[in-house]
């Protein structure tokens, strides 16, 4: 934990207000922090996610797919208690367990954040964990072992869902950042 507090922010310290910043760094800027950012995303993202599986459980479940561009992408609701592509079925509670430490660590180094960038990054990661957090708890077959609702079915590729849609943009975005030498508590590095 201590290694990804270094990592996603700065100290809320005076000591580290004052401090200059290293070479070829420029000073994280002075501002509010982008906590109301972050969760907002997140709570965009996660009601986009619960909405859309309210309305596939609703209107898709044991029904046919729908075709949306012919037989390239079609919605097809089915339940995944494992990972992408349906891996590790039998790890359903280890999958609950690791989303809700994201959940964790995201709120708790919130309050370093600086950067907007990371802002709505991190609010991806956070909405679509708790999207398929909400699934794993609430669903069937029982608590913290609940089958994540899947409907996004494009031809030859896994099918997935919302959450799993913010979970990979906020991941992508965040990589980008850091090949881009952006840090979370908006210091550049200039390598």
């Amino acid at each position: 934990m201590a290694e990804a507090e270094r990592i996603i922010g700065t100290p809320d310290t005076p000591e580290a207000a004052g401090t200059e910043p290293e070479r070829g760094e420029t000073a994280p800027p002075r501002g509010r922090r982008r906590i109301a950012v972050l969760f907002a995303v997140a709570a965009f993202a996660y009601t986009l996610d619960l909405v859309s599986k309210l309305l596939v459980v609703a209107k898709l479940e044991h029904h046919a797919p729908i075709e949306v561009f012919g037989d390239w992408l079609e919605f097809h609701a089915i339940r995944n208690p494992g990972a992408a592509f349906g891996f590790g079925a039998a790890f359903t509670v280890i999958f609950t367990m690791i989303a809700a430490a994201v959940i964790v660590v995201i709120a708790r180094l919130a309050r370093k954040l600086y950067s907007l960038p990371w802002a709505i990054a991190l609010g991806m990661l956070l909405g679509g964990a708790l999207g398929n957090l909400t699934d794993r708890i609430f669903r069937s077959p029982g608590i913290f072992q609940g089958e994540v609702v899947d409907f996004i079915a494009p031809k030859g590729f896994a099918v997935f869902n919302l959450a799993d849609s913010a979970i990979v943009c906020g991941g992508i975005l965040i990589v980008l950042l850091s090949f881009r030498g952006l840090d979370p508590d908006g210091t550049v590095h200039k390598d």
